[in-house]
């Protein structure tokens, strides 16, 4: 049978080489002039392959749709993965958050594994290929695929699996392709959203100052202000940018953000806060009790000089300013009322939210074919024969931490399989 791969990133990847294990003839198309663009910019250049994590956490670390995701993690886990790279010869480690790096640290290793892999199966990749139509034809009631239009020519084919990812990270060829391909085929695509993206904040004077910061093992707690509910929280790191905040638990609280009933109006009226807490491990009484014993030892010091031990340098001038205590009181002047009013702010630092940054900066994309149209068990279209799909492409996406590649692997996987339900 002659299969058609498009898009030749670790989803697209990983289906061309299921599917030429199974026998198949196959053919990766791939518009960039080399394959896994993407996938050599994930974790910062190191690439963070996948997570830990029993398979059953990756569903819960997945609000875009996870339990739709349940067949194919079943059948390709985070072992296999692993499993697949160790034969290829490649090693791995795990750091803090459970998250799996290669031991080189360099992305280009994890991706000539799957370059490997596809040269000795044999498998045909076309790049500077770029398909302009998936060619269907009717059959009875039915329609199914029998090729594509490329920039250059129509290739016949038996199967397609449309593997093109989503719109983040245009440079790398992510421009939202598949998409319009798949509506044209008649297919639902659900509105295309940035998700874990950095957060842009009102206090754009105060992130200037802070730019550059990073903040570790701090709490941050998301609020809509006009309910008093809580959007979202987590521990861990966090950056300051020029334009607001950034960071893992940054990154993952967009995620919830993004879903927020009413989330762009709320933005407007400045209905969504984050508080973040610089000290989690101690209580309010603990943290006052530590900043009376700081003050005891440097008394006759001026407060703007007295936060050394609390906190950054860069974050010392705001503080002092948001304490409302003078900057040149000696320290044995401040009062019980203001060094609690201190502690307050060291566990509540408050900022507005005011935006999300551009689908351009976000690392996934949330939105995309509309699952109820996918068959989950098997990644085939139930509204196109022949068709398939892979990867961020999917209305599906998760947190950070190896989590939206191992969708990836896993929905390229069980597209490759061919299966027909």
């Amino acid at each position: 049978m002659k299969v058609i791969v498009i898009g030749g990133g670790p989803a697209g990847m990983m289906a061309a080489i299921t599917a030429k294990q199974k026998g198949h003839q196959v053919i990766l198309l791939e518009k960039m002039r080399s394959l896994g663009r993407k996938l050599l910019i994930t974790g910062k250049g190191r690439c963070n392959i996948t997570s830990s994590l029993d398979m059953a956490e990756f569903i819960k670390n997945t609000p875009g749709n996870g339990r739709f995701l349940y067949s194919c993690y079943q059948n390709y886990t985070n072992q296999d993965i692993l499993q697949f790279l160790k034969e290829q010869g490649l090693e791995v480690k795990e750091e803090r958050g459970n998250r799996i790096f290669p031991v080189t640290d360099r992305s280009k290793d994890v991706l000539q594994c799957f370059t490997k892999k596809l040269n000795e199966l044999k498998v045909e990749v076309r790049c500077d290929t770029e398909v302009k139509q998936i060619l269907v034809k009717t059959e009875g009631e039915d329609k199914v695929v029998i090729g594509v239009r490329t920039n250059r020519g129509t290739i016949d084919a038996n199967k397609i699996i449309l593997a093109t990812g989503g719109k983040s990270y245009p440079l790398t060829g992510s421009t939202g392709d598949g998409y319009k391909m798949a509506k044209l085929l008649g297919h639902t695509v659900t509105e295309i959203k940035p998700s874990l993206v950095p957060l842009v904040c009102y206090e754009s004077e105060m992130s200037k100052q802070l730019q550059g910061l990073s903040l570790k093992n701090v709490k941050v707690t998301f609020l809509d202000e006009e309910t008093g509910r809580e959007i979202y929280k987590d521990f861990g790191e966090m950056l300051f940018t020029h334009f607001g905040v950034s960071g893992p638990i940054i990154l993952s609280a967009s995620a919830h953000l993004v879903r927020y009933k009413q989330i762009e109006q709320k933005l407007r009226n400045r209905k969504i806060s984050l508080s973040i807490d610089f000290k989690p491990a101690l209580s309010e009484e603990k943290l006052e009790e530590r900043i009376l014993r700081d003050f005891e030892i440097i008394k006759n010091k001026q407060f703007k000089n007295s936060l050394d031990k609390l906190l950054p340098q860069k974050m010392i001038p705001i503080m002092v300013d948001k304490s409302g205590i003078d900057a040149n009181k000696p320290i044995h002047e401040i009062k019980r009322e203001e060094r609690k009013k201190l502690t307050k702010l060291l566990k509540n630092f408050v900022i507005c939210i005011k935006d999300f940054r551009t689908i351009d900066e976000a690392i996934v994309t949330s939105g995309g074919i509309n699952i109820k149209e996918i068959n989950p068990a098997t990644m085939q279209s139930k509204k196109i024969g022949g068709l398939y799909f892979a990867g961020e492409l999917i209305d599906v996406d998760s947190y950070t931490g190896g989590f939206n590649l191992q969708i990836a692997y896993s929905t390229g996987y069980t597209a490759g399989l061919l299966k027909e339900k």
